[in-house]
């Protein structure tokens, strides 16, 4: 059966599992006795195992199976959980991830596993790992026999699928507990293309409902299709047969599903002594079938709550969704000019519909492009983890906002600078424990990270409570390396020797090492953020702590940008880059070393005339001398903590644009980030205001 249909879904699902994973294990090194956890773990892997084997991926269903008999030996407490299991599992889940890297990229799945396979062979077999075996057995002799006194309504169900002591005992204990017990008999219709993937679907449908016992054929028998058309299952659930039913029945191409008790209710124990004696010795059962020291009351169904219908969509036909949506805005823009300038009223009315209605789709398909930045954020615990271990600090990471929705444009290229920050504030901000204490600090560190909207834009800050930024060793940092003059050092305010952390080449670490002092990062960050049109700051406390504040526009494809004119040319700014408009002559403009400048807010500001400043054809440039002179407006733009003004003829208003990217040659030019189509075919360029400032 050719499978390559199914590639693009198996990679999709096969990296969910792999994250999944990855996040799953970070909270078992703190929740190791979290049974419910553990089953999550273990069905992720139990997944991955099946789908990887359909696909015929036989090097990774291998791996993952190893890794597999990790999961169930700790979910049956034969292996008990260390950091060391940990770090060979994530070692594993590496290899995974190469694998799956190496399948999108056309290739096979042939890397080389064997020594973490066998690292995996020896923990499962509670011999290597740093695991102990745990001193608990997996099901006691007293357990056994308590359950026996309810073994005589099982006859039924044990002759036809041969249930093991150890799976007798099990359902006892379920039925002490008042649990359902059911027998659910699955047949496959005969034309079922993929009957082991649907067996799967089928088991998984069970797992969320309650804990399987027994599954005929086994696991290993429904991934190699060793079976002919029918699947039997003994599953432990709260849930009712028709519950049961119902949610195996949404799995397509079944031909019958039946759910029968697999046994009658308990007999009436003996009131009195006799009763509680008996309850008390009673092992619990919980949904990953562990036993514990003491009965545990069902707990009340939860609540179902229907799950939202979903579609996978490649993001190629997103992009060009949303080309054609670009080209009707510029069609509307043009429709709305036409409006303007007729008397019919029927027209108007009609095209005022139109833009209501595109302002709802534009904003429709703008969210189509949004997902979550807890995407991004998922990868940073475990490095954090590693990062911990490697500088022998104790860090611990609290992410806040993760929900905060970005473009997804956007969400591609901000994970390498946050890595860099996230790096910097471990390196150069938390303290060693033994430092911490003496300052009267938790021993272990916080790092911070939040994610929050305002406005139409998305904050991200990454904030930790350490040392803090030595302003004196910034400076003396930057005077050696000529970035300033020792004369200005002394001048520059709090934020401006922070902001100097941005500058290229620029370290305070005293020795070189795999984690900082190469001279890189921080000013890779400043320019990746810079380049989607986003900024980042810095504030610091001494003894306090650090904070990195990165604002990101929420999308980069359609933006609101004022119109102005100069000359005989129009031009686009965003609207996120001005800070405010004035009229010229309220004004005062002077010369200083042959610039221009203006006072605004008590500051000093330059004033660049786009007619001088782009060479653009048509009226001569007034002189600005006088405090008056000029009519026109100005513009006042800023990017990062600096302003300037931006001098034109004319302001024309604000509209919605789309930006085109401009071609290779024209990326040369300085002052432009991009092009627009206006309604009546014009091309305007979009101003940049970063540039800009910088010539």
């Amino acid at each position: 059966m050719d499978m390559s249909q199914y590639l693009g879904v198996f990679i999709d699902e096969a990296r969910e599992h792999l994250q999944n994973l990855n996040d799953k294990l970070m909270e078992l090194e703190d929740r190791a006795e979290d049974s419910e956890l553990m089953n999550s773990i273990f069905r992720s892997a139990h997944t991955l195992k099946g789908s990887s084997g359909q696909m015929g991926f036989g090097n990774m269903m291998e791996l993952t199976h190893k890794m597999e008999n990790v999961f169930d030996a700790l979910r049956h407490r034969q292996i008990q959980v260390s950091s060391a299991i940990i770090d060979t599992v994530f070692e594993t889940l590496d290899l995974l991830e190469a694998m799956i890297d190496r399948i999108e990229q056309g290739e096979d799945d042939s890397v080389d596993v064997s020594e973490t396979a066998a690292k995996l062979q020896r923990i499962a077999g509670g011999s290597d790992g740093g695991g102990k075996k745990s001193s608990k057995p997996a099901v006691s002799r007293r357990e056994q026999d308590q359950a026996g006194a309810s073994l005589s309504h099982l006859e039924k169900t044990a002759a036809r699928v041969r249930l093991t002591d150890y799976e007798q005992a099990v359902i006892g204990q379920a039925l002490e507990q008042k649990l359902n017990v059911f027998d659910v008999s699955v047949t496959l219709r005969q034309d079922c293309m993929m009957k082991a993937v649907r067996a799967l679907m089928v088991s998984n449908a069970l797992e969320e409902l309650g804990t399987i016992i027994k599954s005929i054929p086994s696991t290993q028998e429904i991934e190699q299709e060793a079976f002919d058309r029918q699947i039997i299952f003994v599953i432990a659930t709260e849930k009712g047969a028709s519950d049961v039913r119902s949610s195996v029945l949404h799995v397509s191409e079944l031909e019958d599903v039946e759910v029968q008790a697999a046994a009658s209710e308990l007999d009436e124990r003996k009131k009195g002594d006799k009763e509680t004696a008996r309850e008390k010795q009673a092992g619990s059962f919980s949904k990953g079938g562990e036993r514990g020291d003491q009965v545990q009351k069902p707990k009340k169904p939860k609540r179902r709550v229907a799950a939202a219908k979903t579609i996978r969509v490649s993001l190629d036909r997103l992009d060009r969704l949303m080309n054609l949506f670009e080209e009707m805005i510029i069609d509307r823009s043009r429709l709305e000019r036409i409006a303007s300038s007729s008397d019919d009223f029927a027209l108007k009315e009609a095209v005022d519909a139109m833009s209501r209605i595109s302002g709802q789709l534009q904003e429709t398909v703008l969210n189509l492009r949004m997902e979550t930045v807890e995407q991004v954020f998922n990868r940073f615990p475990r490095m954090v983890r590693q990062l911990s271990k490697e500088l022998g600090k104790k860090v611990n990471l609290v992410i806040s906002g993760a929900e905060t929705e970005l473009d997804r444009t956007v969400l591609d290229e901000i994970g390498d600078p946050l890595m860099h920050m996230i790096r910097n504030s471990m390196d150069h901000g938390i303290e060693q424990p033994d430092v911490r204490r003496k300052l009267g600090k938790n021993p272990t560190g916080t790092l911070n990270m939040r994610a929050y909207h305002s406005g139409n834009h998305v904050f991200i800050e990454i904030e930790d409570d350490g040392a803090g930024i030595n302003r004196e060793k910034v400076l003396a940092k930057a005077v050696d390396k000529g970035i300033v003059s020792a004369e200005g050092a002394g001048g520059l305010s709090d934020k401006e020797v922070y902001h100097l952390l941005f500058a290229s080449g620029f370290s305070t670490a005293d020795k070189i090492s795999d984690i900082s002092g190469r001279g890189v990062g921080l000013d890779v960050v400043e320019s990746k953020i810079n380049a989607l049109s986003g900024t980042v700051t810095v504030d610091s406390s001494p003894g306090q702590g650090t904070k990195f504040t990165i604002k990101l526009p929420l999308t980069l494809s359609i933006i609101t940008a004022m119109l102005i004119q100069s000359g005989d040319e129009v031009y686009a700014i965003p609207i996120t880059s001005i800070e405010e408009t004035a009229l010229r002559r309220q004004v005062q403009v002077r010369s200083v070393h042959r610039q221009n400048v203006i006072t605004y807010r008590d500051k000093v500001v330059p004033l660049v005339d786009l007619r001088d400043f782009l060479k653009i054809p048509g009226k001569t440039s007034e002189p600005v001398h006088s405090e008056d002179a000029g009519s026109g407006s100005i513009v006042i733009a800023r990017h990062g903590n600096q302003c300037f003004g931006i001098e034109a003829e004319q302001l024309i208003g604000y509209q919605d644009i789309v930006i085109k990217p401009l071609g290779n040659y024209l990326k040369r030019v300085k002052g432009f980030s991009g092009a627009t189509i206006l309604g009546d075919g014009r091309v305007v360029l979009i101003l940049d205001c970063q540039s800009m400032i910088k010539v």
